[in-house]
């Protein structure tokens, strides 16, 4: 059989799936804090039909001779580079102008990461996503982190700073320390888990920690980058802003026409070897 039929095969399964991960990009063009992905390939085994030599006194050196067997998918990245801001003037959209996630914590207790920051309050007055998972703070006196709860019986409105801090305003127009939004930053957004809805698991590759003590690897948890979290490395919070997403649309359809054309050029190959293929079929009549 033509070792080209099953390279084609290879090539016609890989851009299929860059294909796939084009249309998904192109579906979330205006999903709030989406991070597109890009598709790496890489080449499988080669068969060597000659090994190379090493040169001598009396005779040069020659180069292996080696015939590729096709391709495969290497990598699907996501690029976390920023999106751009756009303005809603709503106080409970929130930017963050860094590298930071905020965090967010399903029914169950489950903690997860978001560049999405279209939050909202429901009726008991706590800032939630739009999936209802409650956005997370710290207590300006406990120090503790958990749900942010902005109280709309206690307070006629609120403003959120650069830092995240959230201020209360009363009816006699004072104003207190509610909160302030827990955002953490990860070693490695390439390495996170998306989970869908706009969010992000923390895995192995994102984030590390090393016991000084026994120097064993261990995966932290997002409670533990919280307690060491850095505001000024997470990046300002801007109020009123939403951080579209990354893809560029002309970026996405040129890639697309090349991806199409590379396939049509490997089904190609295969229709050449199949015609080669009849010919010897058809040697003997």
């Amino acid at each position: 059989m033509l070792r080209s039929l099953n390279s084609s095969v290879s090539g016609m399964k890989g851009f299929q799936n860059k294909l796939d991960v084009i249309g998904n990009n192109i579906a979330n063009v205006n999903t709030i804090g989406y991070k597109k992905s890009r598709i790496i390939f890489q080449d499988v085994l080669s068969q060597t039909v000659r090994g190379g030599s090493t040169a001598n006194a009396n005779l040069g050196g020659t180069n292996p001779v080696q015939i590729g067997l096709g391709v495969k998918t290497a990598s699907v990245d996501t690029i976390h580079t920023p999106g751009s801001p756009t303005t809603t003037n709503l106080s409970s959209d929130l930017y963050i102008d860094g590298n930071g996630f905020f965090v967010v914590q399903n029914d169950s207790g489950s903690k997860y990461l978001t560049r999405a920051g279209n939050f909202d309050r429901d009726g008991l007055g706590n800032l939630v996503t739009p999936q209802g998972y409650k956005v997370l703070g710290e207590d300006p006196i406990t120090k503790k982190f958990g749900p942010i709860n902005i109280d709309s019986t206690k307070y006629v409105s609120y403003t959120i700073d650069f830092n995240g801090v959230i201020k209360g305003v009363e009816a006699d127009g004072t104003t207190k320390d509610i909160a302030t939004l827990g955002t953490v930053v990860v070693s490695n957004p390439a390495g996170l888990k998306k989970v869908g809805g706009s969010m992000y698991e923390l895995s192995g590759n994102a984030e590390t920690k090393v016991d000084p003590l026994t120097n064993t690897i261990t995966v932290p948890t997002i409670d533990d980058l919280m307690e060491k979290r850095n505001i000024t490395k997470a990046g300002q919070i801007v109020s009123g802003q939403l951080e579209m997403s990354n893809v560029d649309l002309s970026e996405e359809i040129t890639e697309m026409i090349i991806a199409q054309r590379a396939f049509q050029a490997n089904a190609k190959v295969i229709t050449v070897s199949d015609s080669i293929l009849e010919e010897l079929v058809n040697l003997k009549r």
